[in-house]
């Protein structure tokens, strides 16, 4: 049986910062999330593995900006724009930057929510606590309650 197989949820975490990506790793240990945590260090990386890595295809993606290679808005249109399971994905925008822009944005190419990132550890883990306990098939999409804060 595989690793993938034996968690509720999988996420993918797709972020440039290697010091961000333990603390995410971290943070759901932490919480005792059942979740697997898969990471991608850049959005080229994050395709490739969405294409041929995952054993399954994850239920939510927490998306870096600012990333080398592909960024993270340019992943996010390429992942919304595929055929099949990707366009149910969950993706939450993750992000140091506050900017109206990145926020209006990140809403019309697909995000399903748009996260600043907290500037310690215990916000990021109350940040994920929120995203998990939220009730996804009630959640209506509208740019009004798009930032979670």
């Amino acid at each position: 049986m595989s690793k993938l197989k034996n968690f509720q949820k999988v996420i993918v975490i797709a972020d440039d910062d290697e010091d961000d990506r333990l603390l995410f790793f971290d943070a759901v240990e932490d919480l005792k999330l059942p979740v697997a945590v898969e990471a991608a260090c850049d959005g080229q990386e994050l395709l490739n593995t969405l294409d041929s890595s995952l054993e399954r295809l994850p239920d939510m993606i927490f998306l870096d900006i600012n990333m080398p290679i592909k960024n993270g808005f340019d992943c996010l249109e390429e992942i919304r724009s595929r055929d099949g399971g990707l366009k149910k994905v969950r993706i939450i925008m993750l992000s140091t930057s506050k900017s109206p822009h990145n926020i209006e944005l990140s809403y019309k190419l697909g995000a399903d929510f748009y996260a600043v990132k907290p500037s310690s550890f215990q916000g990021l883990k109350n940040l994920l606590q929120k995203v998990f306990e939220m009730d996804w098939n009630s959640v209506q999409k509208s740019s009004s309650k798009f930032l979670i804060a």
